[in-house]
């Protein structure tokens, strides 16, 4: 070896683009010399840790794209709190087999119940083995296909939509859309139909879905192609964050009760 062979290793490194191996072969070979390791050894373990760094790093780009509003995990939710959910069947949806075959799942019930907070946890953990995830709010979704289609982009935006492995749609039902709005949200559920899956939060059962789309024959459609092969859950029982509050509360009354000393 050479004085210059650190030297153009680094600048191979850099040309390769593999930035860990860059920043580790030095220590690793240090470690490797007072082993005694193999060479293959030492190059197993210096590439492990780049595919590794590249493996976090694209976890963390797809949760990002994904645009959650924040980041929970069903080890943080309380499933006690609605003994009729199935946790097991929950927890089935965090692995990739239901959208492998393009089924949907549904999260219906009152405000307050958790369905964002396992809608984001099953996207997060669906991110985790390398599918692409968008979570974002049915308003805003329509709000964002009007604009597109009044800018002469919407094909673009559809598109997009349908590269996108799981498209999470939270709090259908809270708003009530124009027609064209309802439309166009129509359209993105029947390119999505049996190509891709779709996991929806709503407060509103199906018999009320009516008020979302003003019509009737449009959302016997929209829940025809929704329903088809879906998973669907119940959520109702108290407000989570009701039941917070009321933690809090009382923690501040007895404090407010203790005796000073």
């Amino acid at each position: 070896m050479t004085e210059a062979t650190p030297l153009l290793l680094q600048a191979n490194l850099k040309q390769l683009r593999l930035p860990t191996m860059l920043a580790e072969h030095e220590k690793l070979a240090r470690e490797a010399t007072t082993r005694n390791e193999p060479y293959d050894g030492y190059l197993l373990r210096l590439t492990e840790l780049e595919v590794a760094a590249r493996t976090a790093n694209a976890i963390a780009a797809r949760i990002r794209a994904a645009g959650f509003p924040v980041v929970k995990d069903l080890d943080t939710f309380d499933f006690t709190a609605l003994p009729a959910l199935p946790k097991q069947k929950i927890l089935e949806l965090t692995r990739r087999e239901w959208i492998d075959q393009s089924t949907n799942a549904c999260l219906i019930g009152g405000s307050g119940t958790g369905k964002t907070h396992v809608a984001t946890a099953i996207g997060l953990a669906l991110c985790r083995v390398g599918l692409r995830v968008r979570f974002v709010t049915a308003a805003s979704l329509v709000t964002e296909l009007e604009a597109a289609q009044q800018q002469h982009r919407l094909d673009r935006l559809l598109a997009n939509l349908e590269r996108v492995d799981l498209l999470i749609l939270d709090e259908l039902g809270d708003l009530s859309f124009s027609r064209a709005g309802a439309e166009l949200l129509f359209q993105v559920f029947a390119d999505r139909y049996e190509r891709k899956s779709l996991l929806l939060t709503s407060n509103l059962p199906f018999s009320e879905w009516g008020q979302i789309s003003q019509g009737e024959r449009m959302t016997a459609a929209l829940l025809d192609r929704l329903t088809h092969r879906c998973h669907i859950f119940e959520m109702n029982g108290e407000s989570y964050r009701f039941r917070e509050s009321m933690k809090a509360k009382d923690g501040q009354t007895m404090k407010a009760a203790k005796p000073k000393k």
